[in-house]
């Protein structure tokens, strides 16, 4: 089974073009950007009943952080209700969430984390991608993390695991390249390989869409942090990626904090467009301010 999102022409709808994540203190920046494609926004950020205004003016995707679909338990019944009526409300042509677990036995991590590659974790994630999905009235994409470490217990490396659960469940990938170059990085790996290897056993239409972003690096490995501009090397390695795509699939940035200056926000966009083939999404600045925070 695969779910078809088509990111170009066609009848059925999906993220386009360059994009960013919606955050309340750049939200008047990114009004100012006047083809942005899309907003992604965070579903546990956000009220289905007092929808910002600013989000809704671009295609929206409704991206979960909380759900822990690799949990033996099956989702909560609230969360899942609250990202459906998220979707809902910001008529989202999408929604995302991680392939990880952020709780397990009734305690919460509060961070995202990796899961064994096993073939009895991509049973717990079909099964929960399936009790999902059904209560949503878009596709669910799913997105690798970056991870500090794996599990001794690995049967698979991430590129066949993460072909195995697009088989299994047909759902589209959220590709994060940033993680793909972090996740490399600090394993000492060559990113371009890795992501040859993952691209290498995807059909085609199997990306619902990217993200880059910056991060920052301490102790000698590299986190995702999304605080900092997207760097060359995460940019070079977008690039790398849509040169073996049948088309250039829509990217966003995703940013958490330290927000730039707007000219500064809206030169990144249009180096991300640049790098992922898409025209630049920027024209006249006119009144856009970064709020503080």
């Amino acid at each position: 089974m695969h779910v078809r999102v088509v990111t170009g022409g066609g009848d059925e709808r999906g993220p386009r073009g360059t994009g960013a994540g919606w955050r309340s203190p750049i939200a008047a920046v990114l009004d100012d950007v006047p083809d942005l494609g899309f907003h992604e926004v965070i579903a546990e950020s956000i009220r289905p009943d007092a929808v910002p205004a600013s989000l809704v003016q671009r295609d929206v995707v409704v991206h979960g952080v909380r759900l822990s679909l690799g949990s033996p338990e099956a989702p909560d019944p609230a969360r899942v209700a609250h990202l459906a009526a998220c979707a809902s409300a910001t008529r989202a042509v999408l929604v995302s969430e991680h392939v990880a677990f952020v709780r397990g036995g009734g305690l919460e991590a509060g961070h995202l984390l990796p899961l064994p590659r096993t073939r009895e974790v991509l049973d717990v994630l079909a099964t929960n991608v399936a009790r999902t999905r059904a209560e949503l009235d878009v596709p669910l994409a799913l997105e690798p993390i970056a991870a500090l470490f794996d599990w001794p217990d690995d049967e698979f490396g991430e590129a066949e695991f993460l072909q195995r659960l697009h088989e299994r469940t047909g759902a589209p990938l959220l590709l994060d390249v940033a993680n793909v170059h972090v996740n490399a990085r600090n394993r000492g790996r060559e990113p371009r390989a890795e992501m040859d290897a993952l691209l290498a056993g995807l059909p085609p239409g199997a990306i619902a869409y990217c993200h880059v972003a910056g991060g920052a690096e301490h102790d000698g490995l590299v986190h995702d942090t999304h605080t900092g501009p997207v760097p060359a090397a995460v940019l070079d390695l977008l690039t790398h990626a849509v040169d073996r795509l049948p088309e250039p699939p829509p990217v966003m940035l995703e940013r958490d904090g330290r927000y730039p200056p707007a000219a500064e926000l809206r030169a990144e966009l249009a180096a991300i467009a640049a790098a992922a083939g898409h025209p630049s999404p920027c024209g006249p600045a006119r009144r856009g301010r970064v709020r503080p925070g």
